[in-house]
């Protein structure tokens, strides 16, 4: 083999998984065929559950200044994310250039080679690899061997394609514009405007550039092949608002459109897919780029166990498992929203009837678990804890050191067992998972009373931040799932059955 993981894509998805294998010690080759990042910014903000994923991985110091927000929509129609707590909308205002820039400073290591300029044009997987056929600068082709290949290409995947994944739904039926622009006045309009023949949406200046989209109604997409014009998409706005911004600076275009596909296995043998090239949706809410991150740490812990050696029966399946359910969901999210947002007259009712749905807490809250990304929760066994199955929150924990966010534990991508009361039969249960698994003893501290943590002695969280098993007054149950999750445990010395 030439290395363990290939991963063909350098966006989102492709970095984040690079830097969670890098982090389980999986030797990664990372195959971008564009020789320098574009400096586009499709997506604009992150969700509480993405940021929470980069505050385990130690990531949130190295972005750009963002901002928290409470102010969200669903289909343009106002939420109020304080209502829930830790599900703010956040970093509204950072580009999706300066994520890809921070990942990209945080992935590389030991283990992890880049290979801007290069990109795969064939593969061919068998029972113990893949081979990809890659070509390179000037057309040079060389062949590259793996134990396992991940196509993070984006919606027109490569890798989808060659290696024969269904990717059903449906097609584009509008087209809309997106520019990035310097030297405009324009009113903001966060979470979009309707008019009579459509939607805009323009953000606050950020460094002196403001973000439109436009989309007028009835606009059939186009087989586009050559770039946007400008004027295109200025007569748009001028069409709808009146408002001329024919005079500004293009910084930079784009067209899309609301087509809706999903891949209908993320695994097929040695090939996986995650981010867009397992989803394409419309992007409201820049829902996808968030979903794609999570995708890559779903996946890149239990690539990594399969790779080493250790992992159970059916661990890479369950990426698929838990992975296409939410994607199933974003794909149901984005439609709803579309409707909502894009249509005309004949939907006022049902948005007058989301009005009105949407006053009363268990809906918003409903709403807002979804586009936050905090109401996922994954099958993981038998249990009552409310927290079994999703993410863990960052609560403090007492150390010898003195008190540390729990995430702060996490950042070595290891799955953690906090054992909160110092509970001797626990630790040697756990002790033949050590090799994998970081043993913590310390309390939680800080925590209100009806926190649902209080009173929890102890916690097993997966390296994607999600609880596999909470302690009912014991350690019953702990070796079942250390075992479900962390495969077998390591023989005692001596033992040489």
């Amino acid at each position: 083999m030439n290395t363990d993981v290939i991963v063909v894509g350098a966006g989102p998805a492709g970095m984040m998984l690079a830097g969670e294998l890098r982090l389980a010690g999986v030797e990664v080759v990372v195959l971008e065929r564009l020789e320098r990042p574009t400096g586009e910014s499709r997506g604009l903000g992150f969700t509480a559950r993405t940021m929470e994923v980069f505050d385990q991985r130690g990531l949130l110091p190295r972005l750009p200044h963002f901002e928290l927000s409470n102010v969200g929509h669903f289909g343009g129609l106002p939420l109020d994310f304080g209502q829930v707590q830790g599900a703010h909308f956040a970093g509204k205002t950072l580009p999706q250039s300066d994520t890809e820039a921070m990942l990209a400073g945080w992935a590389p290591g030991p283990g992890v080679t880049f290979r801007r300029g290069w990109e795969c044009v064939a593969l061919a997987a068998d029972d113990d690899g893949v081979t990809a056929e890659i070509q390179g600068p000037g057309g040079s082709r060389e062949e590259l061997r793996a134990k396992y290949l991940v196509g993070c290409d984006g919606g027109r995947s490569t890798v989808r394609k060659a290696a024969g994944f269904d990717f059903p739904g449906t097609a584009a039926s509008m087209e809309m514009f997106l520019a990035d622009l310097r030297g405009t006045d324009v009113r903001p309009r966060m979470i979009g405007e309707s008019y009579p023949g459509g939607m805009v949406m323009a953000t606050p200046p950020t460094n002196g550039v403001q973000r439109f989209i436009v989309c007028e109604r009835g606009t059939l997409p186009k087989r586009r092949t050559t770039p946007i014009e400008f004027g295109e998409i200025s007569d748009a706005w001028k069409r709808l608002t009146g408002e001329d911004i024919s005079h500004a600076e293009p910084v930079w275009l784009s067209s899309f459109g609301n087509a809706t596909r999903q891949a209908t296995e993320y695994r097929r043998g040695r090939v996986l897919l995650a981010g867009d090239a397992a989803h394409i949706h419309l992007p409201a809410g820049g829902l996808g780029m968030n979903t794609s991150i999570q995708d890559a740490v779903n996946l890149g812990w239990k690539l990594a166990a399969q790779v080493h050696g250790w992992a159970p029966e059916g661990l890479l399946d369950s990426y698929h498992g838990e992975r296409h359910r939410i994607g199933q969901r974003l794909l149901m999210n984005t439609q709803a929203q579309g409707l909502l947002f894009l249509s005309g007259d004949e939907v006022q009712p049902m948005r007058d009837l989301f009005t009105e749905l949407i006053g009363y807490d268990v809906v918003a809250e409903h709403l807002i678990g979804m586009i936050s990304g905090l109401e996922i929760r994954y099958d993981v066994g038998e249990g009552d804890h409310p927290l079994l199955g999703k993410r863990m929150p960052n609560r403090k924990v007492a150390t010898a050191t003195g008190p540390r966010p729990l995430y702060e534990l996490m950042h070595t991508a290891r799955p953690v067992l906090l054992d909160a009361t110092g509970d001797a039969e626990l630790q040697r249960t756990a002790a033949p998972w050590t090799d994998r698994v970081d043993v913590v003893s310390a309390p939680f501290t800080g925590l209100a009373g009806d926190d649902p943590l209080t009173g929890t002695a102890a916690v097993l969280v997966r390296p994607d931040g999600y609880i596999a098993w909470t302690a009912p007054g014991s350690a019953a149950g702990l070796e079942d799932a250390l075992g479900r999750w962390f495969g077998a445990p390591r023989p005692a010395a001596g033992d040489r059955s």
